[in-house]
């Protein structure tokens, strides 16, 4: 469920529910009173709740960063203890530090864990690019494809197109790597992306 932020959000989220339940609640308006309480009540433990995860988060991410085994296996443990947004940067933080070990294997398995922890659809997307990324550097090419597939967002498109040329370009694909490559700088690159992209290109055709 989303939480909202605003007064304004509630009240609206509110009256939509009433406006889609009505039927239902007119017999029952002291029920809804009640629940109306308990929304209160909720979004309060939510508040408290996510801002709890963010205070842990901080202090896991600056754990992490010493490589300590039992600082990753703190890190674990609040993944798996956080079914949310922060759950989510740690487990990316995480798969960062097995992927600078050279540990793929474990490194995919974190944005495995992040991929179904994760709601918001640019985070998704995020963590799909570095699925695909690291399942290439396994060898994946066929499962790197795949997971490219569930990256949405026009914003997102350049960095996916550059991936998948990456990917098809391993497969020995040299003309799907082409038109990947082409397709990205056409949709909205940075002017980094797009001369990097531009360069592979070029590399192609030499």
């Amino acid at each position: 469920m989303e939480v909202y932020t605003t007064e304004n959000e509630q009240l609206d989220a509110v009256r939509n529910f009433f406006a889609e339940n009505g039927k239902a609640l007119v017999v029952g308006v002291v029920l809804g009173i009640g629940a109306l309480v308990g929304w209160r009540y909720w979004q309060s433990n939510q508040t408290s709740s996510m801002m709890a995860a963010s205070q842990s988060y901080q202090q896991v991410d600056v754990a992490l960063a010493s490589g300590k085994a039992e600082d990753v296996a703190t890190a674990e443990k609040f993944i798996q203890a956080n079914d949310n947004s922060y759950g989510v940067f740690a487990a990316l933080d995480l798969a960062k530090h097995f992927a600078e070990q050279g540990d793929f294997a474990k490194a995919e398995q974190q944005l495995v864990v992040a991929q179904g922890h994760a709601k918001d659809e640019n985070l998704l997307a995020l963590v799909n690019l570095r699925l695909a990324r690291i399942q290439m550097q396994e060898k994946k090419l066929d499962e790197a494809l795949k997971t490219l597939d569930g990256v949405k967002g026009e914003g997102w498109m350049a960095m996916m197109q550059d991936v998948r040329g990456d990917v098809l370009l391993a497969k020995g694909d040299s003309k799907g790597a082409r038109e990947a490559y082409s397709k990205g700088i056409e949709s909205n690159a940075s002017q980094a992306l797009a001369a990097v992209m531009r360069m592979k290109l070029n590399n192609l055709s030499s």
